[in-house]
């Protein structure tokens, strides 16, 4: 696996995998708002660099649908659904990340102590790159997402935010997208 806090990221190595950003779970998270626009964010440079999206929900009958500014973004594709907290475990999810082959795995959502930090742990355990986006994964309170960054950290994951992700995925201005991705960063 190598050091992964040492590679920079490329559009064409990563895939993003939005975890349960669902309805009835939000609504209880800390900071809700920001880790939502955060997401959104993720989603738009996301598709404006041609990265694969992965996403997931749980139990969704219970929890209720993906949010709907963000299910909006999503639109065409399906959520993987599950009940394991993982999303690895999510009936499809490893045969489309096959598909995708990526070599490094943007995460964000929620919980960062439980669904992200298992999924981020797995994904580690396959020899994924794993960057956990700290501004735009939530817990229901501060104390549990820092332990849950603390942990994922501690396995291996990179620690990282949504601007600089995208700086770093843009790596030069004369990128043909930076002012599209530029504004969204200026947006918060």
């Amino acid at each position: 696996m190598g050091n992964t806090a040492s590679v920079l990221l490329t559009p064409s190595a990563c895939c993003l995998v939005l975890v349960d950003v669902q309805e009835k779970l939000a609504a209880v998270m800390s900071d809700k708002e920001k880790m939502i626009a955060r997401c959104g964010v993720l989603l738009r440079a996301a598709k404006a660099l041609n990265i694969p999206v992965l996403w997931c929900e749980q139990a969704p009958r219970a929890l209720g649908p993906t949010v709907r500014e963000l299910r909006e973004l999503l639109e065409g594709e399906k959520p993987f659904e599950k009940i394991s907290f993982s999303c690895c475990s999510a009936e499809g999810f490893f045969r489309k990340l096959e598909e995708v082959k990526p070599s490094a795995v943007l995460l964000c959502g929620i919980e960062a102590h439980v669904c992200v930090f298992q999924t981020a742990v797995e994904l580690l355990n396959q020899g994924l790159n794993v960057h956990v986006i700290a501004d735009a994964v939530s817990s229901r309170t501060e104390e549990n997402k820092a332990i849950g960054l603390g942990r994922m950290s501690a396995a291996g994951a990179v620690i990282n935010s949504t601007e600089m992700v995208l700086f770093e995925l843009l790596r030069d201005a004369r990128h043909e997208r930076f002012k599209e991705l530029a504004a969204l960063i200026k947006s918060f």
